[in-house]
């Protein structure tokens, strides 16, 4: 497969990722939390199956790295709530954009408090402009603390925190696939949302309304098992840093999906905040190498 090819496949799946707001903001009238959380990895582990048959991958999976799936479930599982909630409550658009730039400076920030990763003199500006891009995005400059200071807000924040812990967890499991520990993290998500949080009643009353089944069909297949699989298949054929760079459509894509769907104003704020912020992650991660691991999934996830 040529190169140009690999890269229009990546633009979907950044499409994708950042389309899976909106795709979250639709469901919400029609699921809580858990149950979107239940079918969407339900159906995304289902696909995934042929899929690693396909690219003959081992599903075999050592103690260590089926703990660390685990692990990952559980944070996985809170990730989604506050994702949900967040989309569900507040603007789908500004979630995307600040959810998906405010990950990579927090997990920054976690290897050097936590993990002794050096800091040098272009990080800490780094660090300042993405303090000062998050803050644009979020409006402080307006003045309104009635808009800054909303629930929505603070949950896309908790979901900014779970998911570098997530990415940390996951970046343990050394000895086996990336893909395969992502099938058993969200076969296990399934399974632990199945038993605590579902009444399996809500299955028999599943609208047939064609935005529901759009929707919850995109966030599944496209926005999880595509874009996933397009993006780890990119880092063992281009390298991680060439692949990693798709990551900064997702805000815009988010931005520009929920202007065009849900009709959500975004202000220039946004916009420039954004901006901001996806110059400090470059400059953070300017050098550096990465490890092809679940962390360099800004989705969404």
């Amino acid at each position: 497969m040529s190169k140009n090819i690999f890269y229009l496949l990546l633009s979907f799946a950044m499409l994708g990722w950042g389309a899976s707001w909106v795709n979250v903001k639709f469901i919400s009238s029609y699921i809580d939390e858990y149950e979107m959380i239940f079918l969407r990895f339900g159906l995304a582990s289902i696909s995934f199956i042929p899929i690693l048959i396909f690219l003959k991958k081992s599903f075999k999976i050592d103690k260590k790295s089926l703990f660390l799936a685990f692990l990952a479930a559980i944070v996985n599982v809170a990730y989604m709530k506050f994702f949900f909630l967040g989309a569900k409550l507040g603007s789908a658009g500004l979630g995307g954009a600040f959810v998906t730039t405010l990950v990579p400076i927090i997990t920054f920030l976690m290897m050097a408090l936590f993990f002794g990763k050096k800091i040098e003199k272009k990080d800490i500006l780094a660090l300042f402009l993405g303090a000062f891009g998050v803050l644009t995005i979020l409006g402080v400059w307006n003045l309104d603390s009635e808009h800054i200071f909303t629930k929505y807000n603070l949950y896309f924040v908790l979901a900014s925190f779970m998911w570098p812990i997530l990415s940390i967890i996951s970046s343990k499991a050394t000895k086996i696939a990336p893909l395969v520990f992502i099938f058993y993290m969200y076969s296990i998500t399934t399974l632990l949302v199945g038993i605590f949080f579902i009444d399996f009643s809500f299955l028999s009353n599943l609208s047939g309304d064609f935005n529901f089944i759009f929707n919850l069909v995109c966030i599944a297949f496209i926005g999880t098992t595509f874009a996933t699989t397009v993006y780890f298949v990119g880092i063992e054929k281009l390298g991680t840093n060439e692949v990693s760079s798709f990551i900064f459509l997702v805000p815009f894509f988010a931005i520009g999906l929920s202007s065009f769907f849900l009709k959500e104003k975004i202000g220039i704020y946004v916009i420039i905040g954004t901006i901001l912020t996806i110059i400090a992650v470059s400059m953070l991660n300017m050098g550096t190498s990465k490890n092809p691991s679940i962390s360099q999934r800004d989705k969404k996830k």
